[in-house]
């Protein structure tokens, strides 16, 4: 039973995750490089952040609950606002490499788009974000032992899964946005980003009432996944041709006439 739900909630928190990079990163060595360093910059954040609560909590009266209780929140709120300061100077240094590369390219043009790197380095974020958010519930998963067994709720395994399958998504449209607003210098749509990153981090300590704190989140990942759906040029016209599978005609005309066989010597 442990080995099931274990691999039942790996799967569902992992799995649309490791879909996206098999199909869109794996192939790609440079996107592969910014996979890794976007996943290093989101542990030097958590770095920074439990070093902040560690000393807060040891400078505190440690038998205050309430106290300590506030203290999480605000850890919480701290660990929040670096992870998107480190987006943010993650995006200065991709905009330089991009420069960089597009000097040393043959065409004067960069092999990768702004919007793949926002892409990827958000998909980064999330993926690290949710093995450190539920590896140790997952580990725990295997037994011995069964949740609710003392009256508690017996879907703590699986709501954890499928949150953090949510903050992987979040992470990923969170990344999107923020690049494109960091790019056209569009402020509102980064305090936004910060703001839902807030709201989100926040409505998990309603857990373990898991209605009043999944079902915002969702509907959260939902709006900032049509958000950055349309950020990356997305139309519905496209989504159309998606769903009806109809590859779309080629109406263009090549003039022959144009062309000229070159002369023999």
């Amino acid at each position: 039973m442990g080995a099931a739900v274990f691999f039942g909630c790996a799967g569902i928190a992992f799995g649309p995750a490791l879909a996206l990079v098999l199909l869109t990163v794996a192939a790609e060595p440079l996107r592969v490089i910014i996979l890794v360093a976007g996943a290093f910059f989101w542990l030097v954040s958590l770095l920074l952040a439990s070093l902040i609560w560690f000393i807060s909590v040891h400078l505190s009266d440690q038998e205050d609950s309430k106290l300590q209780y506030g203290l999480l929140v605000f850890g919480a709120a701290v660990s929040v606002l670096l992870q998107e300061v480190f987006r943010f100077a993650y995006f200065k240094l991709l905009k330089k490499a991009d420069e960089g590369l597009a000097m040393i390219s043959e065409d004067g043009r960069s092999p990768i788009s702004l919007k793949q790197m926002a892409y990827v380095s958000g998909l980064s974020f999330g993926i690290i974000s949710g093995v450190f958010s539920v590896i140790n519930i997952l580990a725990d998963s295997i037994g011995p032992g069964i949740v609710g067994i003392h009256g508690d709720s017996p879907y703590y395994f699986i709501t954890s899964a499928f949150l953090t399958m949510a903050l992987v998504f979040l992470h990923t449209f969170w990344g999107v946005i923020f690049f494109d607003a960091c790019e056209k210098r569009r402020y509102w749509c980064l305090g936004l980003v910060v703001a839902s990153h807030l709201v989100t981090s926040g409505l998990t300590f309603l857990n373990p009432w898991y209605e009043a704190s999944l079902v915002p989140i969702y509907i959260i990942t939902v709006c900032m996944g049509v958000w950055a759906f349309f950020t990356a040029g997305g139309s519905f016209r496209n989504v159309l041709k998606c769903l009806s599978c109809k590859q779309e005609e080629d109406n263009r005309v090549m003039m022959y006439s144009a062309l000229q066989v070159p002369f023999e010597d």
